[in-house]
């Protein structure tokens, strides 16, 4: 079983690249899954709806879950961007 705990001190290492903050301290982190089949979901949510930087982001949030032991499968969606939907197919397996 995957330790909740872990998968957000590996999406504390992905920091805003302008504010210099983690994306969980600032709050872009939101509904957080860990199921019992080791499938992690969570949503990133920019605080500006054109925020060039959220698929960097997001990509890389994705990429450090993938190391917490026990994660097999790894569902990023971003929200709240313009391009959301664009954004959002490129993020899938």
């Amino acid at each position: 079983m995957v330790d909740k705990e872990k998968v957000i001190e590996a999406l504390k290492k992905v920091a805003d690249p302008h504010m210099g903050v983690n994306i969980v301290d600032m709050g872009l982190v939101q509904d957080l899954e860990v199921d019992d089949e080791g499938n992690v979901k969570f949503k990133i949510i920019p605080t500006n709806p054109v925020c060039m930087s959220v698929m960097n982001m997001a990509i890389m949030a994705k990429e450090e879950v993938k190391k917490v032991e026990g994660v097999k499968k790894v569902d990023v969606k971003i929200e709240g961007h313009v391009m959301e939907k664009d954004l959002n197919e490129m993020l899938k397996d």
